[in-house]
């Protein structure tokens, strides 16, 4: 009878070792979720929402314009924001509109946020790129960020943030997992 229940601890330990193995598994290599601080991408994400990240090919594949992607900014701190700017692309905005290489492209996920705004001002101000960083075009294996929330969002305007490196590009985002009333399949 003993031998029985050792026998049977011993086949919980193994499960139980497993299960772990496969969870580290899939939330090192696969998915991942990760809170959102802050209201830098509001209306989009709102702070305390969580996120899953797809950390599935970010290595081997290139991120397309308007991905949300999770930046690993140090060991400790991540930003959520919305690639805007491609390498090789020149960004600029004038009177609230983005222009990309010359060509005017609209912003949908940002008519909420406008509508709601309180005063009359831009949601983004102008800006070039050569203005903030120096730059007249997003480096080759770089990216441009921006939070949707464009007044607060310490993103790619900011020289301490800058372009953002593809390495630190731990993956996208599509999913809002939690609170309840905020979950989203696809909210680009």
């Amino acid at each position: 009878m003993q031998e029985k229940q050792k026998s049977e601890f011993l086949e919980w330990i193994k499960a139980i070792a497993f299960a772990l193995l496969v969870a580290f598994v899939i939330k090192q290599f696969l998915f991942t979720p990760v809170l959102v601080k802050g209201a830098s991408m509001m209306p989009t994400l709102e702070d305390h929402d969580r996120v899953i990240v797809n950390k599935i090919g970010p290595k081997f594949k290139s991120f397309d314009r308007f991905d949300i992607v999770v930046i690993q900014m140090n060991e400790e701190t991540n930003y959520i924001k919305r690639i805007i700017g491609l390498p090789g692309d020149k960004i600029e905005y004038k009177d609230d509109q983005l222009y990309i290489n010359g060509k005017k492209y609209s912003e949908p996920y940002l008519d909420q946020y406008k509508k709601e705004q309180k005063d009359t001002g831009s949601l983004t101000f102008d800006f070039t790129l050569e203005q903030y960083l120096g730059e007249t075009t997003v480096p080759e294996g770089h990216y441009f960020v921006l939070g949707d929330n464009r007044r607060i969002s310490n993103d790619s305007r900011n020289p301490e943030v800058g372009f953002i490196p593809k390495e630190r590009i731990m993956g996208t985002t599509s999913i809002i997992c939690w609170p309840i009333e905020h979950i989203d399949f696809r909210f680009n």
